[in-house]
């Protein structure tokens, strides 16, 4: 680790963020909407690659994030009480999202872990995630994806990396009622038009 340069990346309380989506205004839809789109902005993201063969590897994870690795493939995991996930990629490579400001804070939880082989990387700005409910949600991803995302195909704890309308983006179902999208930071306004579009005919609320 003392020849890895490492810093957090966070500029702190005096400098103004803004979020992918910003410029954005709030659509609502009447009083039962039937999508209601929600941007979870600034949260921290962190990739991470390893061996999940390696029982040190896959332990030191578990002993950093608080939840077990996950090794099956498009499978996702969950810390409720720290709001944080991580999700499979690759056989080799997982997705770590944290609450906004504590993306440092995990990197080197896992560098005073991880002794084996290992690479970790703070993603945290080049990205956003948008949640999706509402009871026509899932119709709107049919609409959008070529992924099949019927509950028989996509339960609950399943994340896939797809297409999305003309871009990319990681769909995820943290819960029954909700899906996640995790999309690029220039995909960001693209996505929401998108979605505002493909939701009118349900009704749509944009929080």
């Amino acid at each position: 680790m003392s020849n890895v340069a490492v810093f957090d990346q966070n500029a702190g309380i005096g400098v103004l963020a803004e979020s992918p989506l910003a410029h954005v205004s709030g659509v609502k839809g009447g009083h039962t909407p039937g999508v209601v789109i929600h941007e979870k902005a600034f949260l921290g993201y962190l990739t991470l690659r390893g061996n999940s063969a390696d029982s040190s590897f896959c332990s030191g994870v578990e002993q950093a994030l608080g939840m077990p690795l996950p090794t099956e493939p498009l499978s996702l995991h969950q810390n409720q009480q720290k709001g944080s996930s991580i999700q499979w990629l690759s056989p080799d490579e997982w997705l770590i999202v944290v609450q906004g400001g504590t993306e440092y804070e995990t990197e080197m939880a896992l560098r005073t872990e991880l002794s084996s082989h290992f690479a970790v990387v703070n993603i945290s700005g080049g990205q956003t995630l948008l949640t999706l409910s509402g009871s026509a949600a899932q119709d709107v991803l049919h609409k959008s994806t070529v992924y099949d995302v019927h509950p028989r195909n996509f339960p609950v704890g399943k994340a896939v990396a797809t297409n999305f309308a003309k871009a990319t983006a990681i769909i995820r179902r943290p819960s029954e009622g909700t899906w996640e999208l995790i999309v690029r930071r220039s995909f960001a306004d693209y996505c929401y038009r998108w979605l505002i579009d493909a939701s009118q005919e349900f009704g749509v609320d944009y929080e």
